[in-house]
């Protein structure tokens, strides 16, 4: 199952409905509360930087689930102005939107995978999230195993 969820984000509401979709995903999928608030916090806040930086982008959710874990990936995109210093972006305690700092690499902290590619007019984040619970292995390798179930 690849569930591909496209918001296009350039109003509150949008981030609001991208943080929603999320927690909706990592729910149906079996992840635990507290990574779905993990996961939703990490899209509010990555959704919220396209409203500041760059106006108006999207958020892609993605059901990337496996015969071994659930997964989900989020990419969210804009053509705003890049970020200038992606090193400095990373550290806490930077900012240039007046904040605590603790925007990206608080978000990089919530998720499993964090990946981000920015230049002028183009900034992509995506970053992904595993169950801890670890799906049952299919029947087959049971039977390889000489086990039965």
């Amino acid at each position: 199952m690849r569930e591909l969820k496209t918001i296009s984000i350039s109003q509150d509401q949008d981030v609001v409905a991208a943080r929603a979709a999320s927690r909706e995903l990592a729910k149906s999928l079996g992840f635990g509360a507290a990574d779905q608030t993990r996961l939703a916090t990490a899209v509010s806040e990555l959704t919220r930087n396209i409203l500041r930086y760059a106006k108006k982008g999207e958020c892609h959710i993605e059901d990337e689930t496996d015969d071994l874990r659930a997964g989900i990936r989020v990419v969210v995109e804009d053509q705003g102005p890049g970020i200038p210093d992606l090193d400095r972006a990373m550290e806490d305690g930077f900012t240039t939107g007046g904040g605590l700092g603790a925007g990206l690499p608080g978000t990089k902290r919530l998720v499993h995978d964090f990946d981000i590619q920015s230049r002028p007019g183009h900034t992509k984040i995506s970053i992904r999230m595993f169950s801890k619970k670890r799906a049952a292995a299919p029947k087959a390798l049971y039977a390889i195993a000489g086990r039965s179930r």
